[in-house]
């Protein structure tokens, strides 16, 4: 494997008997769509690049459980959300971003959540595709997620992170630098 951002053989095939498996336990998340189309995409990914592959494998090592949640016929491409349960685990315990993480002079994080997901191709959630995951089922009851923060927040120094209770999707905020054992965040990828 020259290239980082590629899988083995081994690795690819796992991975997507994984994707394939959880598609079809979790049918109400994609309804209308087919794994054979899906498989097709993902097939056709080794044409233009591997890095899809790779991403939707980090997504899935650490913790996240990517699924397909829909299809944008103007782009012809399926997305996938992570759709753990719980915000992922290897994912945890991270401020907001690289400016938040550099900002810390005392107990810094491992990394950022914004530098986490550009180091694995993918995109955070927005608040809006927050709510989107939430119809699907409930996810974050116990755990919480930041999602991508409006530029006008960020420069005053916030961050906005999601969760469900009650019922109900809570948006809220923090500094960005701040971070807790029971945050990570979720992301996106479209292929």
């Amino acid at each position: 494997m020259g290239n980082k951002k590629e899988l083995s053989t081994e690795q690819r095939s796992a991975l997507l008997n994984v994707l394939e498996s959880r598609f079809e336990k979790n049918r109400n998340r994609h309804e209308g769509i087919e794994w054979a189309k899906v498989q097709a995409k993902l097939d056709a990914s080794q044409n233009f690049g591997t890095e899809r592959l790779w991403s939707l494998h980090e997504m899935e090592r650490t913790g996240g459980e990517p699924d397909v949640v829909g299809y944008d016929k103007e782009t012809d491409q399926y997305v996938f959300y992570d759709c753990s349960a719980e915000s992922p685990k290897s994912r945890r315990s991270i401020c907001y971003d690289p400016e938040a993480l550099e900002s810390r002079k005392e107990h810094k994080p491992s990394t950022s959540a914004t530098g986490m997901a550009d180091a694995m191709g993918i995109e955070l959630l927005t608040a809006a595709q927050y709510r989107e995951l939430q119809q699907l089922g409930n996810f974050d009851t116990k755990t919480s997620s930041w999602v991508k923060t409006p530029s006008e927040i960020r420069k005053l120094g916030g961050a906005l992170f999601c969760d469900y209770r009650y019922g109900t999707v809570f948006v809220y905020h923090n500094g960005a630098e701040s971070y807790y054992a029971a945050r990570a965040f979720r992301g996106s990828l479209r292929v």
